[in-house]
């Protein structure tokens, strides 16, 4: 039976997110674990905003790129972990067809701007470190504020055309997503028709901008070693090398997670390989990243000690 494109893509209104399927005894140790990581990301990300914002010595380009992506970061665990904390303690599991979309849109939209984020952020370092001379000149408070803002609406301008193409595929069948968010690889497998064109552009869409901010970040730091390497300061490479060590972990444990799920999207992979390596990238790096910018940089150590030593002090008072 022949159904309109219209009808099919009316027939189904809800999804269901299988997530990771267990006894409800392991859906309550799931949701303890992952309330307990979503917290520390949640405080983690947001010290490192407060502690740009309120002390005035990291009022500089970097501390400044940076606390943008700390918020980033928060905003980008926010769009699923909620969700699927929620669809542990829930039984039916569903997820309308319209928060699907919204879900899909804003994660991917917010995990692009991460790509732009670390591809400014390391056009700053090399600036900083391979042109120090010319660098106040370059690096203008209207230059970082507008890679900013750059950083921030390029992936939702993005990921708007994605997200469209998809949503308007025909779904009249099964509803349910062996997945616990609405990733767009098992989303267009459960279309009624196969949309050859659609999978290409969303293929060939991940493909240039993954590889293509995953090179330029490279070459940055490639341009930032050899730089770093002709220094005569001891001190100087030790600096230098501590605080793009932080960078280059941050970058690694992004791109290498992502490459391996949306470069090359497919069938091939186990679904629970899957889920991991998203798991990865969408909660993991976020919670890691605070701990490996803090940890390794001592200026932002010593913002923390200070601002939140302060606050324990008013809060003793």
């Amino acid at each position: 039976m022949n159904v309109s494109g219209t009808e099919t893509t009316n027939s189904v209104s809800h999804f269901i997110l299988v997530g990771f399927p267990s006894s409800p005894e392991m859906q309550l140790l799931y949701f303890g674990l992952f309330s307990v990581v979503y917290t520390l990301t949640l405080m983690g990300n947001a010290a490192i905003v407060c502690a740009v914002r309120w002390e005035r010595r990291l009022h500089t380009p970097m501390y400044i790129l940076l606390g943008n992506f700390s918020l980033l970061e928060i905003c980008y665990v926010t769009t699923t972990v909620p969700n699927m904390l929620a669809n542990f303690l829930s039984s039916s599991k569903s997820i309308s067809f319209v928060s699907c979309f919204a879900q899909f849109y804003f994660f991917f939209s917010l995990g692009c701007d991460e790509g732009f984020f670390l591809c400014i952020m390391a056009f700053d370092r090399y600036l900083a470190i391979c042109r120090p001379l010319h660098y106040p000149r370059i690096m203008t408070k209207q230059l970082y504020t507008g890679l900013a803002i750059f950083g921030w609406s390029c992936g939702f301008v993005l990921f708007l055309t994605p997200v469209v193409l998809i949503s308007q595929l025909p779904y009249c069948g099964p509803n349910t997503i062996n997945h616990f968010l609405c990733d767009p690889v098992p989303l267009m497998m459960l279309s009624c028709s196969e949309d050859t064109t659609t999978q290409f552009i969303y293929s060939t869409f991940n493909a240039v901008f993954v590889i293509g901010t995953f090179l330029f970040v490279l070459c940055s730091y490639a341009l930032v070693i050899v730089a770093v390497l002709r220094m005569p300061s001891a001190a100087g490479k030790r600096k230098a090398f501590s605080t793009c060590a932080s960078h280059v972990a941050v970058v690694i444990l992004f791109f290498g997670s992502v490459m391996v799920m949306y470069v090359s999207p497919g069938s091939g992979r186990p679904v629970k390989m899957q889920k991991i390596v998203t798991l990865f990238y969408s909660v993991i790096t976020p919670l890691c990243n605070p701990l490996i910018y803090s940890l390794r940089n001592k200026e932002m150590k010593t913002a923390l000690r200070k601002i939140f030593g302060t606050a324990h002090g008013i809060h003793k008072m």
